[in-house]
């Protein structure tokens, strides 16, 4: 019988668990509840999920992990270095027992595909399997191969004995770079190769950007071994601890957006200033990540906060997006409907305090337009809409509401 450190509670020698690597490295208590405490603030849970967290993992086995790279630049896996809740020392060395990855493990070669095939075998069911990068399926997968083996048929195997599925980074969740047009090897992220039959069915979650944050990677993995599921995801499914808001909600620059005062070069004074990058094309409004709430390298910087633009690496196809450097009101403009007009109004003075998609309002087109015209809400006073203009915006609301979701 051994007492858990945390706990207090008496319980049978068992396999090694979450708990016993942890009391060899003379972790201690305080250590481990401050790390409970920061994961379930990172993740917007309730204070409670802390102690539910702690609970959790007493007796746990550690969590293993296989992690796949396939068409990519290893940037998600430099991410997963930079993670501080938890780091990826605690991570590797007491909560998860990575049985897979090219770039952290040691062996090579026959060596390190045997013990990959092996883990899989031993844990058949049960591991959590990491995919990092696009698939190509052009050629029959010809375009990349990993021992003579397709990446696509690897997927295939290892998705259908894995227990679930995280896609990490932009490639793995919609093709990335590696899909910008024209796309010539066939790329696809692992969610689109599950609709088309193509791979096994798992529980999916999606952890979008170019890279993601760490945060978001260490967060993840540490709420699914806690709870044995993935965090509380979005339509695309996407955690909505992380990617529930825009970044332009909780950007620094903020403040600068309400005083009308734009950057429209990047050497110019508001430049110097810190003044708002709208005018240069900063996607911010339109892009759901957590950059500016939890930002990188232990919270230093992002980048908007260091002077360059949000590019939108978190949205689906922000390769092929008109460009990184102009405003989206200018985007929009260039479409020369009545509703690409009124997606330009409502892209350049709505969407900062509003849903990006104005379907969310739940308001019909017509309500929302006379609201404007009656200077009754008095943030609205700053507007002055022409009648034809309020006719475009009214125009493409109206195409909104008829889009289906």
């Amino acid at each position: 019988m051994t007492t858990c450190l945390w706990t207090g509670r008496l319980h049978v020698d068992a396999p090694e668990t979450i708990s016993s690597p942890t009391l060899a490295r003379g972790l201690s208590r305080r250590a481990f509840l401050k790390w409970a405490a920061v994961t379930a603030s990172s993740l917007a849970l309730p204070a409670s999920a802390a102690a539910e967290m702690i609970d959790a993992l007493d007796d746990r086995r550690r969590l293993p992990v296989i992690w796949l790279s396939f068409q990519e630049c290893t940037g998600c896996s430099e991410s997963l270095t930079r993670a501080e809740a938890p780091t990826l020392e605690r991570l590797l060395f007491v909560f998860i027992s990575l049985e897979y990855h090219h770039l952290l493990q040691a062996a090579a070669g026959t060596r390190a595909e045997a013990a990959r095939d092996e883990a899989r075998e031993r844990e058949k069911g049960g591991y959590l399997l990491v995919v990092e990068g696009s698939i190509p399926t052009a050629l029959g997968g010809a375009c990349a191969t990993t021992a003579g083996k397709s990446h696509l048929d690897q997927l295939r195997e290892f998705a259908a004995d894995a227990a679930a599925v995280i896609a990490v980074g932009g490639c793995a969740t919609d093709g990335g770079l590696p899909a910008a047009a024209p796309n010539p090897t066939g790329a696809m992220g692992v969610g689109a190769l599950m609709e088309a039959g193509l791979v096994a069915t798992r529980p999916l979650v999606n952890l979008p950007g170019c890279p993601p944050l760490p945060v978001v990677l260490s967060g993840t993995l540490a709420h699914y071994l806690a709870f044995g599921r993935f965090p509380d995801s979005d339509e695309a499914g996407r955690p909505r601890a992380f990617y529930g808001g825009t970044v332009h909600e909780r950007c620094s620059r903020y403040h600068f957006y309400q005083q009308g005062l734009f950057a429209r070069r990047f050497d110019d004074e508001g430049a110097r200033q810190g003044w708002c990058l709208y005018e240069l094309g900063c996607r911010g409004p339109v892009t759901r990540n957590a950059c500016a709430s939890h930002k990188w390298n232990g919270g230093v910087s992002f980048p908007i906060q260091a002077g360059h633009p949000c590019i939108g690496c978190s949205e689906s196809g922000f390769w092929d997006r008109d460009g990184f450097y102009r405003p989206l009101e200018a985007i929009a403009l260039e479409r020369a409907d009545a509703s690409g007009r009124g997606e330009a109004l409502y892209q350049g003075n709505c969407v900062y305090c509003h849903p990006v998609d104005p379907a969310q309002f739940g308001l019909a087109p017509e309500e929302l337009v006379e609201r404007l015209r009656s200077s009754g809400i008095r943030a609205h006073r700053r507007f002055s809409f022409t009648d034809g203009e309020l006719q475009d915006l009214e125009a493409y609301l109206s195409d909104r509401a008829a889009t289906p979701p």
